[in-house]
């Protein structure tokens, strides 16, 4: 920042939000509806010393804004509000709190807890309504006014199609916190996200799409702190448009955008989490910021009649009020900046459900997913909804806009209670590895708007999954109350008395069945299916299902397991269950498919059957007790989007001579099924075993498929052929 600072600021523009260089100067514009006066705050290069006070000179269509002549880039500032302090009315303005820029594009550092934050006198016998007069500008970082400009070169983005997507969930910091190869600096940061080796691992794997926890800056809860725990997975946004401070482990945002780069170089895909649900300031007895001392009314949802509490459909103590104009304003301009700062590929919305809701709860046809449908950036890249909330009728899996393609619970329960081996989920099963068209299948949606998953960030991992029956929390502080207990999760010990870590050969290789007949549902499945990280190798999270708070060596990616013997089966099974998803259309067929159509003669698109080579009664699909099942799927080749040049006799792609036909066979049993293979008969070669799952494909190939398979205990199989088409002049 320049040493002269002017004693007044010019008039500005009202756009675009935020502190933006001009090589002259800056401008800054914020919005506020309600304020009396906005005050510009100047600082010191270390954030330390506040040098002046300048009043925003205009104020245009509600836009707070004002031009500082010859400031520099690096100038560190903050913004004080003037106007009523009556949170019965919703106003909570008070100009001893420094509030941090809702647009700042970089923070100077973390948030230093003090009472001082706290808009109100924290020991007021009148709680939240005393206004509270300690200046809070020491403990709060500052925004950072920044230069926004990279040479991209020809980066552009993988743009991977739904059908061949491959989801990997991660948290940045947890990825390389255990990276000994890294300087410690770089550990935990963009920069470890983009080391060559963790990229190659992706690509062996055959993930195309990496998933991030929120990466957004954020606020570190107080109460964690005293306890010396820390928020792991970063769901309290601080700001909307800057990183994580901690995330930066040069300091420099081009970090970001390097790493964006050298992902897409390789053709990954980035997708960010976010959480535009609610914000780090809390209920009414949180600290003040940021939005509640710019425009406590405007910013959230008040309850109607007491706007002094707050509607808390997040269960995170406040609601963002997406229903007015400058709020979804922002949250859009935020995603349109990631995308076109950061060139990244989607994003993930933490309870989505909140984000559609209008006055009368969710609607489909909301302000934000119509702004988000229209918008000519946004609705170009890869949308993902968390479909739930905690406010009333919060639960809307399958309800969201075309467009959207959402994270499918209802997979993860019931392949975990099927495998589990619990009663009366035979029918359940079926339709969920058929992409869920019960939930999907309408407004033209395609069976990639059906995220499945079996393990996440929240939960249990997959490893933990088939080793512990109850979670195991106590690291938490919570007295294990926290976290759910309703997991489908079992320990697989004869008795059930074994949890965790055992030497016991027959525990193991129960669980290691189990591990790899879930695993092998979720990328044999239709649909988009989302990995959790660490699950290709067996990460252990100690039986703690909550993990949130547990930003250490419990949380992150130990690669040294990694590398262990142990540890190759289930990352080679990994490995080849992705290359057949790559090769066979059929797994991953763009169109649901109910049976009606038949790509090949006497084979219907999708028919499912019992171990003796028919298709199941009612009574039967209705029978608890049956634990086996078998998908026989069928599809021509995709028609290419564009003509193909082709050689005289060669046939062309589409060519209705290569319908491919894959039949999935699913053993939950405890004891070996044999199944009678279904007619008509076809020519099936055996492709994959859960069971064997470092099987090469010689020793799979020398297995004998002729009118029956046998699937061991807690398995599946997969075979496939070649069927012939149906005659051209066939109806």
């Amino acid at each position: 920042m320049t040493r002269q600072i002017a004693d007044r600021l010019l008039p500005g523009k009202p756009f675009p939000l935020g502190a933006h260089w001009d090589g002259l100067g800056v401008n800054f514009a914020v919005f506020s509806a309600h304020a009396s006066r906005i005050e510009l705050c100047l600082f010191s290069d270390n954030g330390r010393k506040e040098l002046v006070r300048l009043p925003l000179p205009e104020c245009t269509d509600e836009i707070w804004h004002g031009y500082l002549p010859n400031a520099a880039l690096g100038t560190l500032y903050g913004y004080r509000a003037h106007g009523p302090y009556d949170p019965g009315h919703g106003h909570r303005f008070n100009p001893h709190k420094l509030l941090l820029d809702p647009y700042a594009r970089q923070l100077s550092g973390p948030v230093r807890w003090s009472d001082a934050l706290f808009g109100y006198r924290l020991q007021s016998a009148r709680a939240d309504l005393t206004p509270d007069r300690r200046d809070s500008a020491p403990t709060m970082p500052k925004a950072v006014v920044v230069d926004e400009s990279f040479h991209w070169g020809d980066d552009r983005p993988p743009a991977v199609p739904w059908p061949a997507t491959v989801i990997y969930e991660a948290h940045l910091r947890g990825l390389s916190m255990l990276r000994d190869d890294l300087l410690p600096n770089l550990r935990g940061s963009f920069a470890a996200l983009c080391d060559p080796p963790f990229i190659d691992h992706l690509v062996r794997l055959g993930v195309t799409t990496i998933e991030l926890l929120p990466v957004h800056a954020i606020l570190q809860d107080r109460f964690l702190l005293e306890r010396g725990l820390r928020n792991y997975w970063g769901y309290n946004t601080l700001s909307y448009f800057a990183p994580e401070p901690a995330y930066l482990g040069t300091g420099q945002l081009q970090e970001c955008k390097v790493a964006m780069r050298r992902l897409h170089a390789a053709g990954i895909e980035v997708i960010l989490d976010v959480v535009y649900n609610h914000t780090c300031e809390g209920n009414e007895l949180g600290p003040t910021v940021s939005w509640r001392g710019l425009d406590n009314a405007s910013y959230y949802r008040l309850v109607p009649g007491d706007e002094r509490h707050y509607i808390n459909d997040t269960g995170c103590g406040n609601t963002l009020n997406l229903s007015h104009p400058r709020v979804l304003q922002m949250v859009l301009d935020s995603l349109r900046y990631w995308v076109q700062c950061y060139h990244v590929d989607g994003f993930r919305f933490d309870l989505g459900s909140t984000l559609g809701r209008e006055g009368n709860g969710f609607d489909a046809g909301s302000g934000f997913f119509d702004a988000l449908m229209q918008d000519p950036v946004l609705s170009r890249v890869k949308l993902i909804s968390e479909p739930w909330d905690l406010g009333p009728g919060g639960y809307q899996l399958g309800n969201h806009p075309p467009g959207f393609a959402e994270w499918n619970d209802k997979f993860r329960d019931v392949s975990r209670r099927f495998w589990r081996g619990d009663p009366g989920h035979r029918g359940e099963m079926a339709a969920r590895l058929a992409a869920s068209a019960d939930l999907f299948d309408r407004r033209h949606r395609r069976p990639w708007a059906s995220i499945n998953f079996i393990t996440a960030h929240d939960g249990f991992t997959l490893a933990d999954l088939v080793s512990y029956s109850t979670k195991h929390n106590e690291a938490n502080g919570e007295d294990n109350r926290d976290g759910t207990d309703d997991n489908a999760s079992a320990n697989w010990s004869p008795d059930g008395s074994v949890e965790g870590p055992t030497d016991d050969p027959e525990i193991l290789l129960r669980r290691s069945r189990v591990a790899q007949a879930l695993m092998s549902t979720l990328l044999l499945a239709q649909g988009t299916p989302m990995l959790t990280a660490g699950d290709e190798w067996g990460r252990s999270q100690a039986g703690n299902n909550n993990a949130y708070c547990q930003d250490n060596e419990l949380s992150w990616l130990d690669w040294k397991q990694a590398q262990a013997p142990g540890a190759q089966p289930m990352q080679q099974m990994v490995r080849r269950l992705l290359a057949l998803r790559r090769k066979l259309h059929a797994l991953t067929g763009d169109r649901f498919a109910h049976g009606r159509e038949a790509p090949a003669p006497g084979i219907a698109d999708i028919a499912w059957f019992d171990t003796d080579g028919r298709p199941p009664t009612p009574e039967e699909w209705a029978d608890p007790d049956i634990r086996t099942l078998a998908l026989r799927r069928a599809a021509a080749p995709p028609q290419p989007e564009r003509p193909v040049l082709t050689s005289p006799g060669e046939p062309t792609p589409g060519d209705p001579r290569a319908v491919q036909v894959t039949l999935l066979l699913l053993n939950a049993g405890d004891s070996d099924a044999t199944f009678q293979l279904p007619e008509p008969a076809l020519p099936w070669s055996l492709l994959f075993d859960s069971s064997r799952p470092q099987a090469s494909d010689g020793e799979l190939a020398g297995a004998q498929v002729n009118d029956t398979q046998v699937v061991a205990a807690h398995s599946l199989v997969l075979l496939a052929a070649q069927a012939p088409a149906p005659p051209e002049n066939a109806a």
